[in-house]
């Protein structure tokens, strides 16, 4: 005799899946916590009530990068409602860590309006070097493989500002050129 399969409750298997997922997982509107995994605060290291309706800012290493990165976010995500990168994030301790974000819009024409998003914890393949936002926007636009001119250019500085800010980075990734330096930043070793 055959046993009937039983009947799944798709509303708990969905919790569960949600609460116990292996990344951090959030719901927001506009760009405000309303829902968030136990890996997602174990991550961060607040409890969830801390979390629940408060600002994805207080994660961020500064209100600058917030705005800054919400912009381009808000931008790349038009269209397709999909956005996706890695980025310094802080600790409730204040620990600055590298974390891959993806995220999806459910509404295209409103980005932030709802969204889902993950966090992965990549600080072990990649440490944080204490950066300046303009260290950080010259060693990304250096990753992207842009020249000190181009750099120069997009940033509205010199190059020779630009190579200041070069030599800095070299000397604190401890990197003897800048394919090093890079391959430091993306955690790929060498």
């Amino acid at each position: 005799m055959k046993r009937k399969p039983s009947a799944i409750d798709l509303s708990a298997l969905a919790i569960t899946a949600f609460e116990h997922a292996p990344l951090g997982l959030i719901y927001t509107e506009d760009r405000i916590i309303r829902h968030c995994n136990r890996r997602f605060t174990e991550m961060f290291g607040y409890p969830s009530h801390d979390l629940i309706n408060a600002s994805l800012s207080k994660l961020y290493p500064s209100s600058e990068e917030f705005l800054r990165v919400g912009k381009i976010g808000a931008q790349k995500m038009i269209g397709s409602g999909r956005y996706q990168d890695e980025r310094i994030m802080r600790r409730r301790s204040g620990e600055l860590f590298w974390c891959r974000v993806r995220g999806q819009s459910l509404d295209l024409s409103a980005p932030f309006s709802q969204a889902t998003w993950s966090f992965a914890d990549i600080s072990e393949m990649r440490p944080v070097a204490r950066l300046t936002a303009r260290e950080r926007q010259v060693a990304t636009m250096l990753a992207g493989g842009l020249t000190s001119k181009e750099i120069a250019r997009a940033l509205e500085i010199s190059p020779r500002t630009v190579e200041v800010y070069r030599s800095r980075l070299l000397e604190k990734f401890n990197a003897r050129n800048s394919l090093e330096m890079v391959a430091q930043l993306a955690g790929v070793p060498l």
